[in-house]
This record gives C-alpha cells, structure tokens and sequence, in this order.
C-alpha cells in the first residue's frame, strides 16, 4: 500500500460552514491542502497549498492543530492518507476561487445529514473530531 502524507485544513465562513473542495476528474469532496514538497512542514505545505488551489492568503499563524488522522484515500487506489489536519482560528473574510486541479468548492454545513460524497478522512474522522471540538468549546 502506497502512504501519502498531506496537511490540509478546516475553513468555515462567518455561518460556520465547513470549505470542501473537489479536484477535477474525482467525484469525493475533502477539504482543502495537499502534499508536502521537500522539507516543507504541514503548516508551510498547506499555506502554499491553499494560495495555489484556491488563491486565498493565510498565515501559519493563522491556524491551529485539530489532529493528525489516517484512512484510505478517496481517489488513489491502495493508497492510504496521513494528514495533518488544522482549523484556521477565524471565519475566512477571503473570496474562494478554485484554481490549480480544483474543480470545485462547496460549503458544508456541519449540522446536517452528510452527503454521501465526502472522502473517507472527512466522514469518518475529521467531521467527529470537529463536532467533539465543538461540542466542548
């Protein structure tokens, strides 16, 4: 089985809802972030990540962790994701343009039914993990 290890991110806008996105040619929504290139840390991958795919400008700062979580990845087959997952600490005031291989943005709302195509990681780990934080806050 093939590792990939990604940092991605949890944005919500000023309704709380969550920012997933779609790479083009791919059917699963998982949020935003990616790979990390050379010596890169999850936090340096994801603010270069985040201006490449969706043309918004964040700070390292700008974030804190929620956790790191593995599952089988949504559209590469035998491959399993790592990702270092973070929640930016403030509603995003930037306009999202999908640029880069996003095909898509949407916003999901987190109180209500999930639809079935979220990526494994999202679904299964991060979304509880985000509803816990909540749950607490």
């Amino acid at each position: 089985m093939h590792h990939l290890h990604i940092a991605a991110a949890c944005l919500f806008n000023t309704q709380g809802h969550l920012l997933t996105v779609r790479k083009r040619g791919t059917q699963a929504w998982m949020l935003p972030g990616g790979k990390r290139d050379g010596d890169e840390t999850p936090l340096q991958a994801l603010v270069r990540e985040l201006q490449e795919e969706l043309q918004i400008t964040m700070a390292a700062a700008d974030f804190a962790p929620l956790g790191q979580f593995s599952a089988i990845a949504a559209n590469e087959a035998a491959t399993q994701v790592h990702a270092h997952v973070l929640v930016a600490h403030a509603p995003l005031q930037q306009t999202v343009q999908a640029a880069a291989e996003i095909a898509g943005v949407q916003w999901l709302a987190l109180d209500q039914p999930l639809p079935g195509t979220l990526a494994p990681l999202l679904r299964s780990q991060v979304i509880p993990a985000l509803r816990a934080r909540n749950a607490t806050a």
